[in-house]
């Protein structure tokens, strides 16, 4: 193929990608109603909820809102959205995912917020994650499982991270260790197929020096996709763990 034509499908596909984040972010966005405390979330698809979430509050909604990140706090503020300077119990959070399985688990954390976002869901009555078709995978794995240590002994920390069956590798950023904003690291563990994730994530927590983990394992409510058509799939979680879905 001619390497004009191979660039151009390769723009062409991310043009796609996206058209289907941001109809992912401005569906889940109609879940916002007016009094509502919502949480942000960080990443390429929650900029485009971001976006949406402040062109109605130009509009006249009346929400308040709490950022998973300082990128997402300047993004807020840059769109007008009203910020709460603490964080306090939520109605909705609307926040991207690097990967996503049947039963709406997922794997976050590939911004690196991965602990702010999992606070901010966990503090939050509804959970709505928001993708573009190629996150959506049968079982997790196949992207690099986050893990936010803590600084001091982090080699060793490693190591024994390692022992759960992973290759952890502490991420860098311009030649040195990336730090979030919290201050701590992350080593991105490739787990392959990970096929026990409660197990797994159990697993990671009794380690001493983890902080926490891009595991969200029965967090999520509802995952809206956006797919490269246009159309945009929602699917919800059951009490009982089933999902059902539907398409608009």
């Amino acid at each position: 193929m001619p390497a004009a034509s191979a660039a151009g499908r390769s723009g062409q596909e991310g043009a796609e990608a996206m058209e289907a984040k941001r109809g992912a972010a401005e569906e889940a966005v109609k879940f916002i109603r007016e009094g509502m405390t919502v949480g942000l979330g960080t990443g390429s698809t929650a900029y485009w909820a971001i976006h949406a979430i402040g062109a109605r509050v130009a509009e006249g909604l009346r929400i308040q809102a709490v950022a998973t990140s300082e990128a997402t706090e300047r993004l807020a503020r840059e769109c007008g959205i009203p910020l709460l300077d603490k964080l306090t119990e939520l109605d909705v959070t609307i926040d991207g995912a690097d990967e996503v399985d049947g039963r709406l688990n997922a794997i976050k954390g590939g911004g690196g917020a991965l602990l702010r976002e999992k606070l901010v869901a966990a503090a939050s009555r509804e959970l709505i994650l928001i993708v573009d078709d190629s996150k959506c995978v049968h079982r997790l794995g196949a992207f690099p499982l986050p893990v936010e240590i803590v600084p001091f002994g982090a080699e060793l920390t490693m190591r024994q991270i390692g022992r759960l069956g992973c290759r952890p590798v502490l991420r860098e950023k311009e030649g040195r260790p990336f730090v979030t904003d919290n201050g701590n690291f992350i080593a991105d563990c490739a787990f392959g197929r990970i096929e026990q994730p409660e197990e797994l994530q159990h697993g990671l927590k009794r380690i001493t020096g983890v902080v926490d983990h891009g595991l969200f394992i029965s967090m999520a409510s509802k995952l809206i996709i956006g797919h490269g058509s246009g159309a945009v799939s929602i699917r919800e979680r059951e009490v009982n763990d089933t999902t059902k879905g539907r398409e608009t």
